[in-house]
């Protein structure tokens, strides 16, 4: 499946901008561990496009993303696609096997992170975000509570990426290099 077919089905699915956002920067953080690992970038991003895109119309951890996947199977998406966006949600029972698998769920709740970082700053310029401001933010568990930091770090153990110094940076990379699509470049004045 390409990009674009993707994106049909998320804005099929999706019209809340917000999370559609949000699967755009987990595609760019899977882009940017494709890369990192030599893999097909336009295949792991495909997967970070979708892998939320049934959650507006299975809103709930009994349903999502189990009940998603008789509708990517009717629209061509490959099984072992499928089975990638399974084993991003723990109660599924699908296992993490690939390195592809284990990216997708070690980014999915930081990219939520970074976003709430950025959105707090005066610029709301993901460009002014550095690691140490979503470490003190990580303190904070009342800020951005619903990012599950325990899942970020089990994310990081699964993938063998320690969170400080390669996986935030990673990420936050990823997301300033889509800043743009991502609503996150920023006010013009940012003082």
């Amino acid at each position: 499946m390409n990009r674009e077919d993707a994106l049909g089905i998320v804005r099929e699915f999706i019209k809340n901008e917000n999370l559609i956002k949000h699967m755009l920067a987990v595609e760019a953080a899977m882009r940017a561990y494709a890369r990192k690992y030599g893999e097909d970038e336009d295949d792991w991003g495909v997967i970070g496009l979708l892998h939320d895109f049934d959650w507006e119309i299975h809103p709930n951890l009994d349903e999502h993303p189990a009940k998603g996947a008789p509708i990517l199977r009717e629209r061509g998406v490959d099984e072992e696609d499928i089975r990638t966006i399974l084993s991003h949600a723990d109660h599924t029972g699908v296992s993490r096997a690939t390195l592809r698998d284990k990216a997708l769920f070690a980014v999915d709740e930081l990219t939520g992170l970074i976003t709430a970082v950025t959105l707090v700053r005066p610029s709301k310029s993901i460009h002014d975000v550095k690691p140490k401001s979503i470490k003190k933010k990580w303190k904070d568990r009342a800020f951005a509570a619903g990012a599950n930091r325990e899942e970020i770090e089990q994310g990081c153990r699964e993938l063998g990426v320690d969170l400080w110094t390669e996986h935030v940076p990673l990420v936050l990379e990823a997301m300033r290099s889509a800043a743009a699509e991502l609503g996150l470049e920023g006010t013009a004045d940012s003082s």
